[in-house]
């Protein structure tokens, strides 16, 4: 496989999404614009849900009209469900996302449907999605622990992802929603990952909850993936994973790989940059250690 890594930037969608501030959609745009001027090639912009349930999201077809024209970007929006998937369509997305969980609890409490319930949902519109000619991309969320059933179950994982690929998704992010996996974890999940399905379809999805993001990221590449989900400035959480910080910083990850000799396609200035810009625009600071050194040495 190649040395060369690929980063799929989630901030403006998992990272947004997670603040109490709502942004003006020119805010959005720009940062969405600085992460392309980056080098992202890859960045999940936004969700197609309801308004009411995810009012941060609640200008997405708006967003899009506004960021369509970067034709050098796949823009993956996420789609909960039908209505989420026709908006998608009228709004012009090429790439939509669908996502469930390995545990039953945090489905139910992330989407109101048990992971069978999820996947008949998918049934109803991925083809559809397929011949208008949309690419679909997959999370699993609690893959490696869930904040009310505890340990994950890894034949419920590749169950799951079976189901997914034979959907027609091009691509599986596997995630640690909590930030509790560890690289002996991480290692033994990829293992039998590989064992069933090609790794070229594998990305990673870490949040640091524990400060073990970038250990589990370096773990995964060394299994072989080359995949990874990150967010600017380390950006997000989630609201249904009590105390599950946000996710791992792009900034980290791609110092970390650059520091390696592994080429991400990113510009390390410019996505500091990015980082600023929307720090800024939410008032608020960073965890990353990166981000927040390079600051320092001003």
């Amino acid at each position: 496989m190649t040395n060369n890594v690929k980063l799929i930037e989630v901030g403006p969608r998992d990272g947004l999404q997670n603040e109490s501030s709502i942004l003006p959609l020119e805010v959005k745009v720009k940062f969405i614009e600085l992460l392309v001027d980056a080098g992202f090639r890859t960045i999940e912009p936004t969700s197609f849900v309801r308004a009411e349930k995810i009012p941060q999201m609640a200008d997405s077809h708006a967003l899009f009209q506004s960021i369509l024209r970067h034709e050098e970007a796949i823009f993956p929006a996420l789609v909960p469900n039908k209505k989420g998937f026709d908006n998608s369509l009228k709004a012009g997305a090429k790439w939509i996302a669908i996502f469930t969980a390995t545990s039953n609890t945090f489905n139910k409490k992330n989407t109101n449907a048990s992971i069978e319930e999820s996947l008949k949902r998918f049934e109803e519109f991925v083809p559809d999605a397929i011949s208008e000619g949309q690419t679909v991309r997959g999370y699993v969320s609690t893959v490696f622990g869930c904040p009310y059933e505890g340990e994950s179950s890894t034949d419920e994982l590749l169950r799951v992802c079976e189901k997914l690929f034979k959907l027609g998704v091009n691509e599986i992010s596997l995630g640690d929603t909590v930030g509790v996996g560890h690289p002996y974890q991480v290692k033994e999940i990829i293992s039998a990952v590989k064992k069933n399905f090609g790794l070229d379809k594998i990305a990673m999805h870490f949040h640091d909850t524990e400060g073990m993001a970038l250990a589990n990221i370096y773990t995964s590449y060394e299994e072989g993936v080359r995949a990874f989900d990150s967010s600017a400035a380390g950006l997000g959480g989630c609201p249904y994973a009590h105390g599950a910080s946000g996710n791992v910083a792009s900034d980290d990850v791609v110092n970390m790989f650059h520091k390696m000799g592994i080429d991400t396609g990113i510009d390390a200035e410019k996505l500091h940059i990015a980082s600023k810009y929307i720090l800024e625009s939410i008032g608020k600071s960073s965890n990353s250690k990166y981000f927040n050194a390079k600051e320092g040495r001003k």
